[in-house]
């Protein structure tokens, strides 16, 4: 067949090499007129990359590119389109295929599960949005493997199949700069659910509406946690079934919100086994992702921590209500178009003495603190080794600094990662 990819990053990259692997004509369809494209694949690069698309068998999407894009310019070639996920799901050799979307706690919840299950002796493979195509682990599955996928609303959006067990985590707004609102951010997410037969199981957040929304789409049993019957939190304690798992003293994962992830983790591997001890280790040893509140350095008396990853106003409240201390946070980024204040009501009720702001966002919070009657706020500057001076500068003995911008952080740093590297790089380079 002669199949389009259409944007080269991880995913397209991917792609490529799975449908030249089936023998196809592989073309490169990408906005970037520097993309290095292997010699096997033909090339559609520049302005025009989505051009004369009906020449194609197939088309295949990469997540970040919104299928109205393509269809724009395209309008027949609909039923054409496909992605990365809808393929790997639709050729996957096993059943046992469990999915978690959400706002944010989507790479934590999957990396749990995964190690929970791993733990118990099963062979796991985790991919999707975490940052892995599981196109490039595919030929591995085995009928008895399991297959962990984070899956966020770019890569739900079009999906025609629903894992065996799929868990929606808390629902906020986000993306409403690719979606076109609020409505249509949920009915992607629902996706994940759509196409659940009535022996598959939605697990969803109790305390949610979003997520109660999204789960409703299953035809599957329906299950709760953060609330009987799956998983919750009673006394202090992690529990299932009326069985103890955990203290949540002996929790590594820091903060009270990955109580939510951790117990999102042990109702979905719950339907898969009922082994404690298994879980128990892994609840005991594992500390979290990179950039979600990773502790960086001590320094001054003085505590650093780096949650780039929180690229939205509730992940930066959740960042804030997990310190006690008194903090100096750094904020701002690219406009996603969401709202900013509960984040500058937050900022007054969780002890920060002094906000920095940076990016193009800077102007729309602190005008969002002054309304709120938060006026220490001070603009970083344009370099993450200047916004960490202001923040030093800023910070007194017993102080927690954090970066938790609540947006992108595209126009200063091309991704989180980069964005949580530098800050990571600099703290650890202050003498």
């Amino acid at each position: 067949m002669n199949v389009a990819i259409i944007g080269y990053g991880i995913e397209g990259q991917s792609a490529a090499e799975y449908w030249k692997r089936l023998g196809d004509r592989i073309t490169i369809c990408d906005q970037g007129e520097d993309i290095q494209v292997p010699g096997y694949a033909d090339a559609h690069l520049g302005p025009g990359y989505l051009n004369n698309l009906d020449e194609f068998d197939v088309i295949v999407r990469s997540a970040g590119i919104n299928p109205g894009i393509i269809l724009a310019d395209n309008p027949a070639v609909g039923d054409k389109i496909t992605s990365v996920m809808n393929e790997f799901l639709r050729v996957c050799p096993t059943k046992n295929v469990i999915g978690i979307t959400g706002t944010k706690g989507k790479g934590t919840t999957s990396t749990l599960i995964a190690e929970m299950l791993r733990e118990t002796g099963k062979e796991v493979f985790l991919g999707g949005n975490i940052g892995l195509s599981p196109l490039d682990f595919l030929p591995h599955v085995t009928a008895d493997s399991w297959v962990v996928l984070e899956m966020s609303s770019f890569q739900l959006y079009d999906l025609h199949y629903s894992p065996r067990i799929a868990v929606c985590l808390m629902v906020a707004p986000e993306h409403l700069n690719w979606h076109s609102d609020m409505d249509d951010y949920l009915d992607a997410k629902a996706n994940l659910f759509k196409y659940q037969k009535p022996t598959d199981t939605a697990i969803y957040y109790a305390d949610n509406l979003n997520s109660h929304r999204v789960a409703s789409a299953s035809s599957g049993a329906k299950l709760t946690y953060f609330a009987p019957p799956g998983a919750y939190v009673a006394d202090n304690q992690i529990m299932i079934d009326n069985q103890v798992l955990s203290h949540v003293g002996e929790l590594k994962l820091l903060g009270a919100h990955n109580w939510q992830n951790i117990c999102a983790a042990v109702t979905a591997v719950w339907q898969v086994t009922q082994d404690v001890d298994a879980i128990r280790r892994v609840l005991s040893t594992f500390s979290g992702l990179e950039h979600r509140i990773e502790f960086v350095r001590e320094f001054e008396n003085v505590m650093y921590f780096d949650d780039s990853f929180g690229t939205a106003p509730q992940t930066a409240i959740v960042a804030l209500e997990a310190f006690s201390q008194p903090k100096v946070i750094i904020l701002g980024g690219s406009n996603k178009g969401i709202p900013f204040d509960a984040l500058g009501e937050a900022v007054v009720k969780n002890n920060v003495s002094h906000v920095v702001t940076i990016g193009e966002t800077a102007p729309l919070i602190e005008e969002v603190l002054t309304k709120a009657g938060f006026t220490a706020f001070t603009r970083g500057g344009n370099t993450m080794d200047a916004i960490v001076a202001k923040a030093r500068e800023l910070a007194k003995p017993g102080d927690v600094v954090l970066l938790s911008p609540a947006c992108a952080s595209f126009g200063m740093f091309p991704n989180y990662k980069v964005r949580g590297n530098e800050f990571k790089r600099v703290v650890q380079s202050l003498v």
